[in-house]
C-alpha cells in the first residue's frame, strides 16, 4: 500500500489550471460521493476544491508526501479547503479501520503506486457496505511516455488491467474511457514532442478545445475510447 514518499508535483502545478477537465471529472464522480469521503494521494489539493459538495460531513485528504501534505495544511488553514477537510501524512496503513468511509477516491493516484492490487484491496477493506471506491487513471500503455515518466506513474491502464483488480466483496458500477480527442494530444506527445510536461499553451488548448469536444462526442462512442480510463465499484451490502 502506498508508503511515504516524495513527490516533484510539477504536473500538479500545471494541470490544477485544466478546470474544463476537472468539470468533466466531477460530473462522473459526484453520483458516488457519500457523507465521510477519502481522498488517496490528495496532491495540493486541486481535486478537494472541485469535487467536495456541501453536503459532505467529512473529507479526508490523504497524502505521502511530507511536503505536499503541509502544502495542503497550510491551504486548509487559509480557507482555500473546505473546514470539512482534515490532512492526513502517510498511507491507508496509517488510518483507523473501525472508521470506514462512503467513497474512497483515486483521481490519477493509482498509476503512481507499485502494488497497486494491494492498495486497492485495502481500500476496499475501509469502505462501508455500499460505499463506492472510485479509480481514474491515465489509459492505454502505448500512450506511456516522457510526462507519465517525470510524473513518476508505473503504468497506464485499459478496463480490462484495471477490472483485473478488482477487490474482493466489491462490485463494478461504471467503467468509461473518457477524453476521446485528448487520446489525440497523447499520441502527439508519445511520438512527436516527447515532452515531459505540457506548456501551459498546450494545456490551455486540450482544456478549452479538445475537452470540451469530448464531453460531446465520449457519450455518441458509449465511452468506449479515451486517454483516461474510470473505473467505479462498489461494496456489498
Amino acid at each position: 500500500m502506498t508508503s511515504a514518499i516524495t513527490y516533484p508535483g510539477d504536473d500538479l502545478l500545471i494541470f490544477q489550471n485544466a478546470k474544463n477537465w476537472k468539470s468533466y471529472i466531477r460530473r462522473q464522480v459526484r453520483p458516488f460521493l457519500g457523507a465521510r469521503v477519502l481522498e488517496v494521494g490528495a496532491g495540493i489539493g486541486a481535486t478537494t476544491v472541485d469535487f467536495s459538495k456541501p453536503d459532505t460531513d467529512e473529507w479526508v485528504c490523504l497524502e505521502p508526501d511530507p511536503s505536499l501534505a503541509a502544502t495542503l495544511q497550510d491551504r486548509l488553514r487559509s480557507g482555500e479547503l473546505p473546514p470539512i477537510c482534515s490532512v492526513k501524512c502517510g498511507s491507508l496503513l496509517d488510518l483507523a479501520s473501525g472508521n470506514p468511509f462512503d467513497t474512497i477516491l483515486y483521481i490519477d493516484v493509482l498509476e503512481h503506486i507499485q502494488s497497486d492490487e494491494e492498495e486497492l484491496a485495502g481500500a476496499a477493506r475501509l469502505l462501508n457496505p455500499g460505499g463506492h471506491l472510485v479509480v481514474m487513471s491515465p489509459a492505454h500503455q502505448f500512450l506511456f511516455s516522457k510526462l507519465d515518466s517525470a510524473a513518476g506513474h508505473v503504468r497506464r491502464y485499459t478496463r480490462n488491467s484495471l477490472l483485473a483488480l478488482t477487490p474482493d466483496n466489491v462490485s463494478v458500477v461504471r467503467t468509461r474511457y473518457l477524453d476521446s480527442i485528448g487520446m489525440l494530444a497523447s499520441l502527439a506527445n508519445r511520438h512527436i514532442l516527447n515532452s515531459h510536461l505540457p506548456t501551459m499553451g498546450q494545456l490551455r488548448f486540450w482544456d478549452r478545445v479538445m475537452v470540451g469536444t469530448s464531453r460531446k462526442l465520449d457519450p455518441l462512442l458509449l465511452y468506449t475510447l479515451g486517454k483516461s480510463i474510470l473505473v467505479v465499484w462498489r461494496k456489498s451490502p
